[in-house]
């Protein structure tokens, strides 16, 4: 059985495209990226979590926290065009 692909790669991937504001806003995992964080979460409360799996989970974490900022500066951007009608 083939191990899961790290749910933080579909960020990584997302970013390397190059995008626009409007794209980081509407930006939102996978469900399948969801399922995996929500289970290593699980995992982490039952003491069940492996190092490997730790480590996926804190990239995910740190990325996604970044994704968050990116997306209230989007948001500024796209605010900030539209009052001026860019």
């Amino acid at each position: 059985m083939n191990a899961p692909a790290p749910a933080y790669l579909e960020i990584i991937d997302f970013i390397a495209a190059g995008t626009t504001p409007r794209a980081v806003i509407d930006f939102h995992p996978s469900a399948d990226a969801q399922r995996r964080i929500e289970e290593l979460i699980a995992r982490e409360k039952e003491g069940r979590l492996l190092p490997e799996e730790k480590q996926e989970l804190d990239h995910f974490m740190e990325l996604e926290h970044i994704l968050r900022m990116a997306k209230a500066k989007a948001r500024q951007i796209v605010a900030q065009r539209s009052e001026f009608g860019a």
